[in-house]
């Protein structure tokens, strides 16, 4: 690492109490590994795969996660509303009406004294359709931070991977890293795009590897066989950390690597 240099961590989507545990216990080999400045998560399913509450968002922070990113589970966990209102390192999409409680984004501090913008923005493709433009929402974002921060990260909660390609490549140039989150499945297309910005479709999950994106496989294909619903229950074997390194260069804020991480636990 030199001088110049800004070391960033994310993490993919936690999955429940499995997903949890397993950061805890690989927080510090990723640490002493990487010596991140920052540490991001998508955190959206760590409550039992659905939301994210209160006690576990605390539990997370408390690990050394500095942002909390989310999706469109975020309300599932009613107990987070008055809870987002008053801790900004946890964010929502910044594509939902400015009404919704909580952020979208924020300028963080790193350990080393860097500042480092985070964005979290949800895709309208096969989702539920936000009102609000991801592409019009991160241009206006990166106006507001732009001066203000050493790096730009966002994470872009969606599913159509034709919609991530085509975002980043939009901002390529403008922001520091684009992270995918949401399918829960780490792709093999990390690169650093022409004009600078690192880019991964998925950066993939925290979550058992033989399971169906973190849900018990039994239930899930019950669920295909049968098109009754079924309650979601995370797979607590076998599990894999899924997450994504990321050096930007301070001084032009693009990076200049970008390496996927997989941890068998």
């Amino acid at each position: 690492m030199q001088d110049d240099d800004i070391d960033i961590l994310f993490i993919g989507d936690i999955i429940g109490k499995p997903g949890r545990l397993a950061v805890k216990s690989l927080m510090g080999g990723l640490i002493e590994k990487y010596k991140p400045e920052l540490i991001i998560a998508n955190g959206e399913n760590a409550a039992h795969g659905m939301g994210i509450t209160p006690d576990i968002a605390d539990f997370l922070f408390d690990l050394g996660i500095n942002v909390i990113t989310t999706g469109n589970h975020i309300w599932d966990q009613k107990n987070i509303i008055p809870y987002i209102n008053t801790h900004d390192r946890l964010l929502r999409p910044a594509n939902y009406s400015v009404l919704a409680p909580g952020k979208g984004y924020g300028v963080f501090d790193s350990k080393l004294g860097s500042k480092i913008a985070v964005i979290n923005l949800e895709g309208r493709v096969f989702m539920k359709g936000l009102s609000e433009s991801p592409f019009t929402v991160a241009k206006d974002i990166i106006k507001e931070v732009y001066g203000k921060a050493d790096a730009v990260i966002i994470d872009f909660h969606a599913e159509a991977t034709s919609e991530k390609e085509a975002l980043a490549l939009y901002l390529d140039g403008e922001i520091s890293a684009f992270l995918g989150t949401h399918t829960h499945v780490q792709t093999n297309d990390d690169m650093i795009l022409p004009k600078g910005t690192a880019y991964i479709t998925d950066a993939g999950m925290v979550g058992s590897k033989y399971s169906v994106l973190g849900t018990n496989k039994d239930i899930a294909i019950k669920r295909y066989l049968t098109g009754m619903p079924e309650k979601f229950i995370p797979e607590e074997n076998d599990i894999v950390l899924n997450a994504v390194s990321i050096t930007v260069d301070k001084k032009t804020k693009l990076s200049k690597n970008i390496e996927k991480i997989r941890i068998n636990k």
